[in-house]
């Protein structure tokens, strides 16, 4: 598998994210599901925003998977996401981690999230076009309506087994892919809506 360098603390421009704000107003208030660490970058973006963050970095806790072992798949699920009963989600912004999630694990995490999405909501993710190339690890923040923070992960999952676009969407059973932009590194920036 070939992997695509990528220097540390980049910058990466985003046709899709400024979509994704337009339809937000500043004074409403705002609840976001963010996968991955809390970055500062993200944490500044939002002060303008009357918001909620709810970051759950599953990076920590690859490869989600069920053993003789382990709680069942759905519960390990629940509760690394840790989602109160009434919260409802107007971002969701997944970057790659399905990427990095077998399907049963995607599964689990449609079947949690389902009853904390509304029906406006919105969310931003990255995945594969070319499934055999790898681009080297990275956690994503945000930095302006139409920029990201890209920073390499210092420990990369061995759990890399990225879906093709058409399987992808088929697990993503609770959203419709709405917009998406091929990048040159293979990478497919996607814009998602809920399903109806």
């Amino acid at each position: 598998m070939q992997t695509i360098p990528l220097q540390n603390n980049a910058v990466q421009t985003s046709k899709l994210l400024p979509l994704l704000f337009a339809s937000i107003k500043e004074d409403e208030p705002l609840t976001v599901l963010h996968i991955g660490p809390a970055l500062p970058d993200t944490v500044d973006f939002f002060c303008d925003y009357r918001c909620k963050l709810h970051f759950v970095d599953l990076f920590d806790d690859l490869p989600l998977t069920e053993t003789e072992d382990s709680p069942r798949l759905q519960e390990q699920v629940d509760t690394l996401l840790d989602i109160q009963p009434d919260t409802k989600f107007d971002l969701c912004l997944f970057w790659d981690i399905f990427n990095y999630l077998e399907r049963d694990a995607i599964l689990a995490l449609m079947a949690t999230l389902r009853e904390h999405l509304k029906p406006s909501t919105l969310a931003h993710m990255f995945s594969m076009h070319n499934t055999r190339i790898r681009p080297e690890g990275q956690f994503y923040g945000v930095l302006q309506p139409d920029t990201l923070s890209c920073r390499i992960r210092s420990h990369e999952p061995e759990c890399y087994a990225p879906h093709s676009q058409r399987k992808l969407q088929d697990m993503l059973y609770c959203f419709t892919l709405d917009r998406s932009v091929l990048l040159p590194d293979s990478r497919l920036e996607l814009l998602l809506r809920v399903t109806r």
